[in-house]
């Protein structure tokens, strides 16, 4: 029997994650001798933590907070998904070389798209302007959305409007994020994607925007996916607005990182169904 190939989640906190079971259940299905592990690394341990990977030539990995910036100048090589995004979310060891790359826009688009249709000319707003939010904000664009970038630092959602424009050719907005500015940029909005970590399992009871700042045709995404039932769709839902879940994008980012490590085409209903199992778990 071949050695059995190790794929790691490098984070903290990695507690809640729910890549083990989905990627452990997509090797299993397609008979693959593959094992993934999630692994907390605080952030003064990056850089060994780096070093020992390569050491024990771990095939590949997924990076969350607060990693997946500080990561990149610890790699070989950036795919432009991650030069685009500046940030980096999965990586793979190729013939012992660190490969970085970023699923996190793509999967984002992808999960949002399912459920609510091409978003060409859709009035954008997001939350943030992190790891994550980078990278969906470079997918959003490139997909002809209309996107305004707020941010609690007001200097870094410029920034990254302006890398935008830059490196895209294409206008985006940035505003703070205050309650009433938000309310006024909302109200001419299609859609609301959070990608910040506000009302992340254990902080659930926040939120950056409530439902007194929604209209009722507003579409809200949130990418937190602990819980799945964040306090801002909670709001969105009272406001009477549409609703999309952080578990979409997670299983299609992660079908874009198994595409990546393995060449194939990821399970995605085996994955998606391994999540829901694990999620029905928990709330006993």
């Amino acid at each position: 029997m071949d050695s059995i190939k190790l794929f790691m989640l490098i984070g903290d906190p990695v507690e809640g994650t729910l890549s083990p079971v989905m990627f452990n259940a997509a090797f299993k299905s397609l008979g693959l001798n593959y094992s993934y592990v999630a692994v907390r690394v605080p952030k003064k341990f990056l850089t060994d933590a780096v070093g020992g990977i390569r050491a024990m030539g771990i095939a590949g990995l997924n990076v969350t907070i607060p990693h997946k910036i500080a990561i990149m100048n610890l790699l070989d090589e950036l795919d432009d998904s991650a030069v685009s995004a500046d940030a980096v979310n999965t990586v793979k060891n190729q013939q012992d070389k660190l490969i970085g790359f970023n699923t996190d826009g793509e999967g984002a688009l992808r999960a949002l798209e399912e459920k609510i249709g091409k978003i060409r000319g859709r009035r954008v707003l997001l939350l943030g302007a992190g790891g994550a939010a980078r990278a969906i904000a470079f997918s959003i664009a490139r997909a002809g959305a209309e996107l305004t970038i707020a941010n609690r630092t007001v200097a870094r959602a410029k920034a990254l409007a302006s890398a935008i424009e830059q490196k895209l050719g294409v206008n985006a907005q940035s505003i703070s994020i205050d309650r009433p500015r938000l309310k006024k940029c909302l109200e001419d909005k299609e859609i609301l994607i959070n990608a910040t970590s506000v009302g992340m399992f254990p902080n659930v009871n926040e939120t950056l925007v409530n439902s007194g700042m929604m209209h009722r045709d507003l579409i809200v995404n949130d990418i937190v996916y602990k819980p799945l039932q964040t306090r801002l769709l909670t709001e969105a839902e009272s406001a009477g607005c549409k609703t999309v879940n952080g578990l979409g994008m997670l299983v299609q980012q992660a079908a874009l990182t198994f595409k990546i490590w393995t060449g194939k085409p990821a399970p995605i209903k085996v994955m998606l169904a391994a999540a829901k199992r694990e999620l029905r778990r928990r709330s006993r």
